[in-house]
């Protein structure tokens, strides 16, 4: 997300960091570069000209000169202005509303409406637990209605009988009578789009609205079209009047021209993000998480509670007390991988990492990609319950025979053995250190990094201030070696991940 505009800012904002005191020519030219960077992000002109305006007036101030770390102080300015552009707070889909409540979901055509209204029936079902029902008002495409019929079977959330011949306006007020006579919470309207915006569509849509009074009416925009996302959020807000964007296919988008240009210039908040296309592959729209990315800063929050929601309490619960005891077999091994993937598997945890920018490229190199991941679990599976339970008893004759049941080679077992073993050490040691282990797994969230640990971490260096680490750092365990192999460089170190092969040769 945003690699490309995130690598730019990051390269020239590392350049300011390495000065110990800055003039206000330092800060002009830095400037410059961004207004550069964000042009070639595809940022709409008039946006990046109010964002270096009000960067400047800030940072070429008193409070930058005399700051102790300029560098940083003007890292700082240019995030706050990244959030203040994004708009400041996030505005979640409002369901408040007296039931059913109509959503109206708006776009041009291709730009995924009929996927997302189906992602929002699913996120609404399942986390909020409302009773949805979806209706097609697409009469032009062929087979729209038939599609979302069976999104609405795979996410097991009713949709509207298909009734042949209906106008939009017929099957709007249909879907209305029978939410109401159904006792459903929520009813999503999928309108039709257009391959362009046209007077027909304006028209089609501004009916349904004015028959319907939805309580949301959400446009869903491609990201990767830049600027012309915005053009059309600007045309459907001037006809119709739009209450929140969902920006679609955002992790494909490397330069976030759509996504930094929509607040600010439609004035109407960008709700949801489509992440990737798996049913929950949608996230809440949070401007402070979003400028973090943008600058290299990571985003350990939403990485926190996407794992809340994905991993199994009862399961983790179980792990953490056998942690306690010292306990760690390949069972739990294989628990942990399945969580990792649910989360978004190694690439997905790694790209919301502070610090993880600067070594991007070496870790592309080390190939450490997921299959890695499916490999380690199929070995793990082609184990009898007692070796699992007890890896100890593994020998030659045994790890030829799981080899040849994963499809993988007695390499790649001894790999994942040598691996187990490290976290077991591990696990022993943090269970002999009860202090260690509460300070660690205790409550209490992890909190955003500020940009000063940012820096640390880009040096190579453990940011102080962390919660729950002793004032020391972190003591020496066995088995964690210097860091992932196949990385070398003087970028940080991540402990803990060994055993995964460096790229092959």
């Amino acid at each position: 997300m945003f690699q490309s505009l995130s690598d730019r800012l990051s390269g020239i904002f590392e350049k300011l960091t390495k000065r110990g005191a800055l003039t206000e020519s330092d800060v002009s030219e830095a400037m410059r570069e961004v207004r550069r960077a964000l042009l070639e992000a595809d940022v709409a002109l008039e946006v990046v000209r109010d964002f270096i305006e009000k960067v400047k007036e800030k940072a070429v101030g008193q409070e930058v000169v005399k700051s102790v770390t300029p560098g940083q102080m003007v890292i700082k300015i240019v995030h706050d202005e990244l959030v203040r552009m994004l708009g400041s707070d996030s505005q979640p889909i409002d369901v408040a509303a007296p039931p059913p409540v109509p959503i109206l979901m708006v776009g041009l055509q291709g730009s995924g409406k009929t996927t997302t209204t189906a992602k929002i029936a699913y996120r609404l079902k399942n986390r909020d637990k409302k009773r949805v029902l979806m209706a097609s008002l697409d009469t032009r495409r062929p087979a729209a209605q038939e599609q979302l019929r069976v999104l609405g079977e795979q996410i097991d959330v009713p949709t509207l009988p298909i009734i042949a011949g209906q106008t939009p306006l017929q099957i709007a007020r249909r879907a209305l009578d029978a939410a109401r006579l159904g006792g459903y919470d929520v009813v999503l309207l999928d309108t039709a789009g257009r391959t362009t915006v046209d007077e027909a569509l304006m028209l089609e849509v501004a009916e349904v609205k004015a028959a319907t009074n939805p309580h949301e009416v959400l446009l869903v925009a491609d990201s990767l079209t830049g600027q012309d996302a915005v053009n059309t959020a600007k045309a459907f807000d001037n006809r119709v009047g739009i209450t929140g964007i969902v920006l679609t296919r955002i992790d494909g988008d490397g330069r976030g021209g759509a996504a930094l240009s929509m607040r600010a210039v439609t004035g109407k908040p960008i709700k949801l993000l489509g992440t990737g296309e798996k049913w929950d592959a949608l996230e809440d729209f949070h401007p402070e998480r979003i400028a973090n990315r943008i600058l290299g800063m990571g985003d350990i929050v939403s990485l926190v509670e996407k794992a809340a929601q994905t991993i199994d309490a009862e399961k983790a619960q179980k792990i953490a007390q056998k942690m306690k005891k010292g306990e760690f077999d390949l069972e739990d091994l294989a628990e942990q991988i399945k969580q990792m993937q649910k989360i978004g598997g190694m690439s997905g945890v790694l790209a919301m990492l502070p610090g993880i920018g600067k070594l991007r490229n070496q870790i592309a190199e080390a190939n450490l990609d997921d299959k890695i991941l499916k490999r380690q679990h199929a070995i793990i599976l082609s184990m009898t319950p007692q070796e699992r339970r007890n890896p100890k008893i593994i020998d030659g004759k045994r790890k030829r025979r799981i080899a040849a049941g994963s499809g993988t080679k007695v390499e790649e077992v001894n790999r994942l053995l040598k691996m187990h073993r490290q976290m077991a050490d591990m696990m022993k040691a943090m269970g002999k250190n009860k202090g260690l282990f509460a300070r660690m797994f205790g409550g209490g969230g992890m909190p955003q990094p500020t940009p000063e640990m940012v820096e640390q971490l880009q040096r190579g260096e453990l940011p102080k201030g962390l919660p729950g680490l002793p004032s020391g750092g972190l003591p020496r365990l066995p088995g964690l070696g210097g860091g992932l192999p196949g990385l070398g460089g003087s970028g940080p170190k991540l402990p803990g991940l060994p055993g995964f092969p460096g790229k092959k040769k």
